[in-house]
């Protein structure tokens, strides 16, 4: 039977004028979660959502928040989030000191834990915490701008942190976060995506609940 992956358009793409509208098209879309990035402009070099856009998002929302922290110290904000419709939380380990100590305060507050990885950062650098993760984020370019090019190499990262999943009988998903379309949808999947962020191809579209449900189907 084949894999249906979970699709999560990337509100970072959305008219920001009309953000209501562009909310209910997705809850109307066979789109999964909403996946919501949070930019600080120290992490990354840009600045996005803050709390009063996503509390305005979740007002309308009907399917689950999958929010990313591009931000340092994210641990200062989980409760937040969590407060604000939160139901999956992920926090880059290059911005967590104590990274295991992080996951298991998400956890505490009935969110699914996510880990985000730079497109630099090795996938050994989970072998310690992956059976505490319930999703990884494999950034498949350099956050914090949309509209980039996606990173070849993101199929080999994705194929060796699904044998690290396996090899530790941990039940994490693997999203992939950027440039994601046509041309590498189908192979992400192939090489053990579960789960595909996408934004400017969702949003861009002539017709975007046409695209999700392309992107559902493959």
């Amino acid at each position: 039977m084949k894999k249906q992956g979970i699709i999560a358009p990337s509100m970072l793409a959305a008219d920001f004028a009309n953000l209501q509208r562009d909310t209910e098209m997705v809850n109307r879309s066979e789109a999964d979660w909403f996946h919501i990035d949070i930019m600080d402009g120290v992490f990354v070099p840009n600045i996005s959502f803050g709390m009063p856009v996503l509390d305005a998002i979740n007002r309308y929302a009907k399917k689950p928040l999958d929010v990313h922290l591009m931000i340092v110290q994210p641990e200062r904000y989980l409760a937040t989030f969590k407060n604000l419709g939160a139901a999956v939380i992920s926090v880059h380990e290059e911005a967590c000191t104590h990274l295991h100590r992080t996951l298991q305060q998400i956890k505490d507050l009935d969110c699914k834990a996510g880990v985000a990885l730079n497109p630099h950062t090795p996938i050994n650098h989970l072998e310690e915490v992956i059976k505490d993760v319930d999703l990884v984020c494999l950034m498949s370019v350099n956050p914090g701008f949309g509209g980039q090019k996606f990173i070849e190499h993101t199929y080999s990262k994705v194929s060796r942190l699904k044998d690290l999943i396996l090899k530790n009988n941990a039940t994490t998903l693997i999203e992939i976060d950027g440039g994601v379309n046509t041309a590498n949808a189908k192979k992400l999947l192939d090489a053990g995506a579960d789960v595909l962020v996408a934004g400017n191809f969702v949003f861009g579209a002539s017709n975007p609940i046409e695209t999700i449900a392309w992107l559902k189907q493959i």
